[in-house]
């Protein structure tokens, strides 16, 4: 139908055939290759599209794989004291086999160093009154300093802030002698800073 409406268009009654003819197939090939062009354009769109939902889909699967790595290092750490205690207590005399539950306010957090960029501008303004003000604005930029073990990126630790200790459970074969309780109880408030109030003691079982 397009292609009809064109003929009606560049071929008025009376005009060489052999023209219109050429002109009818210039017109019709003109308009394909525009159809062509655009269809290509919608491809390559669609295509440079999908490269960077894939791109931005890798870089948040990596950060999630880095933020797990973190919880399972901080869980380590507080678990460390627990068995450091553990080990510390069954050595006491009187005390056999020793279980040690610490309970934390919060986990520990771990700090990363940074690569810090801070830029400084000045800007002068001047108001209608023909008064003069200095504006002065601060643009910082961090990034994690990673260290590189065989392709493997891992976070240059600044500092690990360990969690604050709101209290702790012993339970330990010999605890129902009341001077091997108090050795117990002494033991651990040195090393947590707990009050005793705070650090229960009980036989095993």
């Amino acid at each position: 139908m397009f292609k009809d409406k064109l003929k009606g268009l560049i071929n008025p009654e009376g005009g060489n055939k052999t023209n219109k003819k050429k002109i009818e197939n210039l017109i019709f090939f003109v308009v394909i290759l525009i159809i062509t062009i655009v269809v290509i354009n919608i491809i390559w769109n669609d295509g440079e599209k999908s490269s960077e939902e894939d791109l931005q889909n890798t870089s948040s699967k990596q950060l999630a794989k880095e933020d797990t790595n973190s919880i399972e290092t901080s869980s380590e750490t507080t678990n460390e004291l627990e068995l450091k205690l553990e080990e510390i207590l069954s050595k006491i005399q009187g005390v056999g086999e020793v279980k040690v539950f610490i309970n934390y306010s919060e986990s520990s957090e771990i700090i990363p160093m940074y690569n810090e960029n801070t830029k400084t501008s000045n800007t002068e303004e001047t108001d209608t009154s023909g008064g003069t003000r200095t504006i002065q604005e601060e643009d910082s930029q961090k990034e994690i300093i990673y260290e590189e073990d065989d392709g493997q990126k891992t976070p240059i630790t600044q500092k690990v802030v360990q969690p604050k200790v709101e209290g702790a459970i012993i339970t330990a074969k010999g605890a129902n002698n009341a001077d091997v309780k108090s050795s117990i109880i002494q033991a651990v408030e040195a090393v947590t800073g707990l009050a005793t109030h705070k650090i229960q003691v009980f036989e095993m079982n």
